[in-house]
Parts: C-alpha cells; structure tokens; sequence
C-alpha cells in the first residue's frame, strides 16, 4: 500500500469520524426521564414569565430531513431565594406551534397535521391540540452544576402533555439579579413515544421502512421572569 493511499485512507477515517461527531452534537444531551416526581414547594421571590421574551425551540428529525420551530409560552412563574430557584411552573400554548424552515403551503400542511386540526382521522398523530391544547412543566428540584461552560445548573421537572407525565431533567443556565431571572437551556433530547406521541415511530410500528419520523425531539427552552 503506497503513501498516496494510506493518506486517503487517514483522510477519509477523519472525515466520517468529524460527520457522526457532528451530526451527534445536533441531536443535542438525552435527557433523564423518570417517574412522576413531587413538585417543589416554591418559596422565597415569585417571578412571572414574561411570555414575550420566552419560547420553547423544536427540531424533529427523519431519514429524509429536519424541521424545527416554535412554541410560545402562555404563562408561568419561578420562585428565588438567596439567589437560587426553589420551584415554577409554565404552560405551553400546543396551538402556538409553529414552523420556522417551511413557507406556504407546506409550512400551513405541517402545522396542521403536527395540531391535528386537519382532518378528524389524523388529530392524534401528534399533538391533538383539541383535545389537549396545553402542556405544562413543573419544577420538582433545580441543583447546581460545576465544570460546565454552557450551564451552571440541573433542572428537573415534571412533563405533561397528552395526560402523560414524566418527570425530565436537563442542563440549565440560570442567572438571577433578584428582581430579573433568565433559563437558557442548551439543546436537549426527549422520547416523543413516552408522551404517546407515535406517529411514524418505528419503535411503534414495524412496517414503515424509511417512512418514519425519529422518536427523540430535541428541545432548546429560553425563559425570562420577573418580579
């Protein structure tokens, strides 16, 4: 084997090495899901949300593309004490979901079957907003976390949507003056299936071949409260 050769070899072995690292990064930490846990007891300073300046960010992700959006938040607080988060709460508007990387019809269509307010036959193939036209996260523990430059903290808390609760943890960076609070948290990944989401899930149904949509959402939540 010349040296022409071998250095192709080491070339290609670097480029798919830096492609799965790559496409790992998007897909963005697992997150921890547990059973349903107690919900903090929030004391100290009630912040509420400001519902302008706050978001939930999606991508769901198939063999033959992307899509990512929005949520909007429809309302919420968090509690601070001596600097820290004792307990909160948001809701989220499921009506509000929308997508950022379609235009026209395309962007109307996946809205629609993404709601369930197309046609009666597919409103539970994902959200069913209809029937279920808010979800809810509730603060059961925020600890610290030391070594890490993108979060300062571990929220956990508990997940409902479709009446299905779990309890969910991720990373978090939190700052907090007192009277202003900011979360943002870094891309995180859930289980869309745990929450009886199935469509197109190939864990569910075992017929689909390429025609299924991946179960893991990733997740991106920025929020801003105040007192």
């Amino acid at each position: 084997m010349n040296k022409l050769t071998n250095t192709l070899m080491m070339l290609a072995m670097f480029l798919v090495v830096g492609s799965m690292t790559s496409c790992k990064d998007s897909e963005g930490t697992k997150a921890e899901v547990s059973n349903k846990g107690e919900v903090a007891a929030a004391t100290g300073v009630t912040m509420g949300i400001d519902v302008t300046r706050s978001k939930v960010m999606w991508e769901g992700t198939k063999p033959t593309g992307a899509h990512n959006g929005t949520v909007n938040l429809n309302g919420g607080s968090v509690s601070v004490k001596d600097g820290k988060v004792t307990g909160g709460n948001f809701t989220l508007d499921m009506n509000s979901i929308t997508c950022l990387d379609l235009e026209g019809d395309s962007k109307a269509g996946l809205e629609s079957h993404l709601k369930g307010t197309a046609e009666a036959e597919k409103d539970d193939h994902f959200f069913n907003v209809k029937k279920y036209p808010t979800a809810k996260f509730e603060i059961t523990k925020v600890t610290g976390l030391a070594g890490n430059a993108e979060a300062n903290s571990l929220v956990y808390g508990n997940l409902t949507m479709k009446d299905q609760t779990k309890q969910v943890s991720f990373k978090a960076n939190i700052k907090t003056d007192g009277k202003m609070l900011k979360v943002s948290a870094p891309k995180f990944t859930i289980d869309r299936t745990q929450w009886n989401v199935t469509y197109g899930s190939k864990s569910i149904f075992d017929d689909l071949k390429d025609k299924f949509v991946n179960d893991e959402i990733g997740l991106t939540i920025e929020l801003a409260a105040q007192g």
